[in-house]
Protein backbone atom coordinates (compact mmCIF):
# COMPACT_ATOMS: atom_id res chain seq x y z
CA UNK A 1 0.00 0.00 0.00
CA UNK A 2 1.48 3.47 -0.80
CA UNK A 3 0.44 6.51 0.76
CA UNK A 4 -2.28 8.99 -1.03
CA UNK A 5 -0.47 12.32 -1.38
CA UNK A 6 -1.91 14.93 0.83
CA UNK A 7 -3.12 17.13 -1.65
CA UNK A 8 -5.24 13.87 -3.17
CA UNK A 9 -6.51 12.88 0.31
CA UNK A 10 -7.55 16.36 1.12
CA UNK A 11 -9.38 16.48 -2.22
CA UNK A 12 -11.16 13.20 -1.33
CA UNK A 13 -12.27 14.25 1.87
CA UNK A 14 -13.26 17.82 0.89
CA UNK A 15 -15.54 16.79 -1.89
CA UNK A 16 -17.05 13.89 0.42
CA UNK A 17 -17.37 16.84 2.69
CA UNK A 18 -19.23 19.12 0.40
CA UNK A 19 -21.63 16.43 -0.59
CA UNK A 20 -22.77 15.50 3.25
CA UNK A 21 -23.18 19.82 3.15
CA UNK A 22 -25.21 19.71 -0.08
CA UNK A 23 -27.56 16.65 1.01
CA UNK A 24 -27.80 18.27 4.76
CA UNK A 25 -29.46 21.73 3.09
CA UNK A 26 -31.19 19.48 0.86
CA UNK A 27 -33.13 17.57 3.57
CA UNK A 28 -33.74 20.86 5.72
CA UNK A 29 -35.88 22.68 3.39
CA UNK A 30 -37.34 19.53 2.24
CA UNK A 31 -38.28 19.26 5.99
CA UNK A 32 -39.22 22.83 6.18
CA UNK A 33 -41.56 22.56 2.88
CA UNK A 34 -43.53 19.31 3.59
CA UNK A 35 -46.66 19.83 5.63
CA UNK A 36 -46.77 15.85 6.49
CA UNK A 37 -45.36 15.43 9.85
CA UNK A 38 -43.93 11.53 8.75
CA UNK A 39 -41.71 13.21 5.98
CA UNK A 40 -40.50 16.26 8.43
CA UNK A 41 -38.90 13.76 11.15
CA UNK A 42 -37.75 11.52 8.73
CA UNK A 43 -35.93 14.34 6.66
CA UNK A 44 -34.83 15.86 9.74
CA UNK A 45 -33.35 12.58 10.83
CA UNK A 46 -31.50 12.29 7.70
CA UNK A 47 -30.11 15.89 7.71
CA UNK A 48 -29.12 14.88 11.56
CA UNK A 49 -26.95 12.06 9.97
CA UNK A 50 -25.53 14.02 7.22
CA UNK A 51 -24.41 16.75 9.74
CA UNK A 52 -22.44 13.82 11.87
CA UNK A 53 -20.58 12.03 8.58
CA UNK A 54 -19.37 15.54 7.91
CA UNK A 55 -18.38 16.21 11.37
CA UNK A 56 -16.21 12.35 11.41
CA UNK A 57 -14.89 13.38 7.44
CA UNK A 58 -13.79 16.99 9.28
CA UNK A 59 -12.37 14.87 11.69
CA UNK A 60 -9.94 13.23 9.50
CA UNK A 61 -9.04 16.70 7.65
CA UNK A 62 -7.63 17.66 11.23
CA UNK A 63 -5.51 14.74 11.51
CA UNK A 64 -1.52 14.41 11.19
CA UNK A 65 -1.37 13.01 7.45
CA UNK A 66 0.20 9.80 8.35
CA UNK A 67 -2.87 8.38 9.83
CA UNK A 68 -4.35 7.90 6.24
CA UNK A 69 -3.35 5.57 3.77
CA UNK A 70 -4.91 4.07 1.06
CA UNK A 71 -3.47 2.28 -2.08
CA UNK A 72 -2.79 4.95 -4.60
CA UNK A 73 -3.45 2.66 -7.83
CA UNK A 74 -7.16 2.74 -7.23
CA UNK A 75 -9.76 4.66 -9.11
CA UNK A 76 -11.62 6.54 -6.71
CA UNK A 77 -14.46 7.07 -9.14
CA UNK A 78 -15.28 10.59 -7.32
CA UNK A 79 -15.96 11.97 -10.47
CA UNK A 80 -19.18 9.91 -11.45
CA UNK A 81 -20.59 12.08 -9.15
CA UNK A 82 -19.81 15.25 -10.36
CA UNK A 83 -22.67 15.38 -13.26
CA UNK A 84 -25.76 15.16 -11.00
CA UNK A 85 -27.95 17.88 -11.08
CA UNK A 86 -27.82 20.39 -7.87
CA UNK A 87 -30.86 19.17 -5.43
CA UNK A 88 -33.68 22.08 -5.34
CA UNK A 89 -36.83 21.84 -3.09
CA UNK A 90 -38.21 23.06 -6.85
CA UNK A 91 -37.89 19.36 -8.08
CA UNK A 92 -41.26 17.62 -8.27
CA UNK A 93 -41.35 15.23 -4.91
CA UNK A 94 -40.80 11.52 -6.72
CA UNK A 95 -37.86 13.82 -8.81
CA UNK A 96 -36.46 14.59 -5.56
CA UNK A 97 -36.50 11.42 -3.32
CA UNK A 98 -35.37 9.64 -6.77
CA UNK A 99 -31.96 12.33 -7.07
CA UNK A 100 -31.42 12.14 -3.03
CA UNK A 101 -31.41 8.10 -3.57
CA UNK A 102 -28.92 8.30 -6.47
CA UNK A 103 -26.64 10.58 -4.23
CA UNK A 104 -26.83 8.15 -1.06
CA UNK A 105 -25.89 5.40 -3.41
CA UNK A 106 -23.49 7.24 -4.65
CA UNK A 107 -21.77 8.06 -1.39
CA UNK A 108 -22.15 4.36 0.21
CA UNK A 109 -19.77 3.43 -2.96
CA UNK A 110 -17.47 6.33 -2.43
CA UNK A 111 -17.01 5.09 1.47
CA UNK A 112 -17.22 1.02 0.24
CA UNK A 113 -14.49 1.94 -2.04
CA UNK A 114 -12.49 4.43 0.50
CA UNK A 115 -12.91 1.96 3.48
CA UNK A 116 -11.49 -0.84 1.02
CA UNK A 117 -8.38 1.24 -0.30
CA UNK A 118 -7.92 1.68 3.58
CA UNK A 119 -4.68 -0.02 5.01
CA UNK A 120 -5.60 0.90 9.48
CA UNK A 121 -8.49 -1.26 10.76
CA UNK A 122 -9.73 1.65 12.74
CA UNK A 123 -9.95 4.00 9.33
CA UNK A 124 -11.21 1.05 6.88
CA UNK A 125 -13.89 0.65 9.92
CA UNK A 126 -15.00 4.29 10.00
CA UNK A 127 -15.70 4.32 6.13
CA UNK A 128 -17.86 1.20 6.40
CA UNK A 129 -19.71 2.68 8.74
CA UNK A 130 -20.32 6.13 7.08
CA UNK A 131 -21.04 3.48 3.82
CA UNK A 132 -23.56 1.25 5.53
CA UNK A 133 -25.38 4.48 7.18
CA UNK A 134 -25.61 5.99 3.49
CA UNK A 135 -26.99 2.55 2.54
CA UNK A 136 -29.31 2.75 4.91
CA UNK A 137 -30.76 6.40 3.97
CA UNK A 138 -31.16 5.16 0.95
CA UNK A 139 -33.46 2.01 1.71
CA UNK A 140 -35.47 4.73 3.77
CA UNK A 141 -35.19 7.04 0.53
CA UNK A 142 -36.17 4.25 -1.48
CA UNK A 143 -39.23 3.51 1.15
CA UNK A 144 -40.49 6.63 0.71
CA UNK A 145 -40.82 6.24 -3.30
CA UNK A 146 -42.33 3.14 -3.62
CA UNK A 147 -44.83 4.10 -1.11
CA UNK A 148 -45.83 7.57 -1.80
CA UNK A 149 -49.25 7.42 -2.42
CA UNK A 150 -49.80 11.52 -2.62
CA UNK A 151 -46.75 13.64 -3.90
CA UNK A 152 -48.21 16.81 -2.76
CA UNK A 153 -47.58 16.38 1.09
CA UNK A 154 -44.29 18.33 0.01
Amino acid sequence: MIPLKKEEYRSILSGAIEKEVESYTFYREIESCTNDETLKKIFGELADEERKHRETLEEFLTKPIKSLEFDEAQDYKISETLELPTMTTEMKPADGIALAIKKEELSRDMYRELAELSTGPQQKQIFTNLANMESHHKARLEDIFTNMAFPEVW
